[in-house]
């Protein structure tokens, strides 16, 4: 399958549905970003993604990474496609201008991001993670860590990575061993073993910069003792060169059902030199700036697969015959009519396209909250927090996981060449699948949604977003044509709120309440956001055929894709509603040994 950017469905989000021009002229670090910018860096990023990584997909799938005493080769063609992405300045958009960046809004980098992950996820991994060690070392790192490492990552030289996780601890950070000992210059010699260590050894950059959890002496037991160090894989001399060879190294690399391209690896440091970054004690605080970026990341790859599996299905879709429709024929020059005109087909073709048009318009709107959070001010800065607090859990879990869906539907739509590693569907499920479970598992994701974020802020977080629906709903009630959205939208926000003040109840009498339904509380929140998201995009659309755009083909399905969700996905809610109404009894009735026997 050949990747083809969407640039027009890009296009309507960034500059109709979210006007992304006038919310950066709110932000004066972003007052440049006007639309021709905009629609130039999407344009180049369409380009580099379909000529340069789309190609590489399934060769660097069949291929993998290759491990031989401790170093990493990736696949053909990935350096050089490393290097372009590079001398695009790509690694560079959204950092800061002292360091080499361009100081561009994080929302801008999230939309090349989709084009780049889309077209090749596994290579999207290296540059990835980047990101977010510029990011940390940019917030939490002295001046002399910024001056030391942030120009040579911000250029794409170096690369970075987030080593959390440990064998026996897996997403509980609070029994983490890494330990981390005073040395009398003032750094720190780190010992311990971390795994899944996504581009934690390859042959892309020079040095790799490593952002690292482990403990102090006699710190706190669990995550108040936990401190955050950078890691450098080789040295960095006072003059900026590269020094000796840190005792960081690779032990193997994971033999993984997907991203096989993307090197997953074993890290061992060895009394490795390190460098506290922020305060003692309190490096999850400072990895939260690592792990929210991450997670929006995580998103797109939702929507990256819901995107790859509807370009794939509906190329296929459209030249596949079989059987003829039951309506009657509709291709009589064929031997058979293309499998498009079944019900069946267009019921998935649709489900694919409802949810990556739909899980675009959610990371595009997260992204444009995390804008405000790096660069805005005052009571605009604390809302838009507030919201990135929300939706981030949403956003991780919801798309990851329909996202998934939608590449199952890509198989099913091939049938049995589907299955078949030649067609690029199958493919897409391995890599996507690892979606659900990084940066915090769909359960964990959906337990921090309700737990800590709404019960946790007694519903303020949510009356937050309730307030935006209910405005919304308000404003276009009078509008017969948004009828169809409003009322519905309406009615199941009022059921949002009723949902989570019974779980509320029932968490007071038991606590396991809460951890019962939060899986089933994410899935109704991320149906009805997505739900609010396709009422505005109608919304849109209704307003530009009714001004007699030129575009009223473009126009007319959006509106119908808004239809489609409102009245075939939308009421999925009630099933978990009624789940979340039998209580947590009929999980913890069981005794373990009753499980099997």
């Amino acid at each position: 399958m050949q990747y083809k950017a969407p640039l027009r469905d890009i296009q309507f989000v960034m500059h109709e549905l979210l006007d992304s021009e006038s919310h950066y002229k709110t932000l004066p670090a972003f007052q440049e970003a006007d639309r021709e910018l905009m629609d130039s860096l999407f344009e180049m990023a369409a380009s580099f993604a379909e000529n340069e990584l789309s190609p590489l997909n399934q060769s660097g799938d069949a291929e993998g990474c290759q491990f031989n005493n401790g170093q990493v080769t990736t696949p053909k063609g990935f350096k050089e496609a490393y290097k372009a992405y590079c001398e695009l300045g790509f690694p560079a958009l959204s950092a800061e201008e002292d360091f080499g960046g361009q100081n561009m809004p994080f929302s801008l980098s999230t939309v090349i991001n989709e084009m780049v992950g889309t077209a090749n996820w596994s290579f999207s991994m290296y540059p990835g993670l980047s990101h977010g060690a510029i990011q940390t070392i940019e917030h939490h790192g002295t001046d002399e860590q910024k001056q030391t490492y942030l120009e040579k990552m911000v250029s794409g030289e170096w690369s970075g990575t987030m080593c959390l996780t440990e064998a026996h601890a897996g997403s509980d950070l609070g029994i983490i061993r890494t330990k981390a000992e005073p040395k009398e210059d003032g750094s720190y010699s780190i010992t311990g073993q971390k795994i899944f260590i996504s581009a934690g050894e390859h042959d892309l950059t020079d040095n790799i910069i490593h952002i690292v959890l482990a403990r102090l002496p006699g710190a706190p037991a669990g995550t108040k003792g936990i401190s955050l160090f950078i890691v450098p894989k080789v040295t960095v001399n006072e003059d900026g060169s590269l020094g000796e060879n840190n005792n960081v190294v690779c032990g193997s690399i994971e033999h993984k059902m997907g991203i096989k391209a993307s090197a997953t690896c074993v890290m061992n440091f060895d009394g490795a030199t390190g460098y506290l970054i922020g305060p003692e004690n309190r490096g999850l605080q400072c990895m939260f700036t690592f792990m929210n970026v991450a997670r929006i990341g995580t998103a797109v790859q939702g929507l990256t697969a819901a995107e790859y599996a509807f370009q794939g299905s509906l190329t296929y879709a459209k030249d596949r015959l079989a059987m003829r429709s039951l309506s009657g024929v509709k291709a009589p020059e064929k031997v058979a009519d293309p499998i498009i005109v079944h019900p069946a087909v267009r019921n998935m073709l649709l489900t694919e396209k409802a949810f990556a048009e739909g899980g675009r318009a959610l990371v595009y709107y997260l992204s444009h909250f995390a804008d405000t959070v790096a660069k805005g001010e005052g009571d605009a800065l604390k809302f838009a927090d507030q919201m990135l607090s929300l939706l981030t859990p949403i956003a991780k879990a919801f798309l990851t996981e329909t996202g998934l869906e939608a590449a199952n539907h890509g198989v099913q739509v091939y049938g049995g060449h589907g299955f078949i590693s030649e067609w690029g569907m199958e493919q897409n499920v391995r890599d996507t699948r690892i979606a659900c479970l990084y940066e915090g598992t769909t359960e964990i994701q959906a337990l921090d949604l309700l737990g800590r974020k709404v019960l946790g802020s007694q519903g303020k977080l949510l009356a937050n977003f309730v307030k935006i629906i209910q405005t919304f709903c308000e404003e276009n009630k009078e509008n017969d044509e948004m009828g169809q959205f409003i009322r519905p939208l309406a009615k199941h926000l009022k059921e949002w709120g009723d949902l989570t003040a019974r779980i509320g109840m029932q968490a007071t009498e038991n606590p396991d309440a809460v951890g019962g339904a939060a899986v089933d509380y994410m899935y109704f929140s991320g149906y009805v956001t997505l739900a609010y998201l396709w009422a505005r995009m109608a919304l849109v659309a209704q307003t530009e055929l009714a001004n007699g755009s030129s575009e009223q083909a473009f126009y007319d399905a959006k509106v119908k894709t808004a239809q489609f969700y409102f009245a075939k996905l939308l009421p999925r809610t009630t099933t978990h509603v009624q789940r979340i109404s039998t209580g947590v009894e009929p999980y913890m009735s069981m005794d373990v040994d009753q499980f099997a026997f």
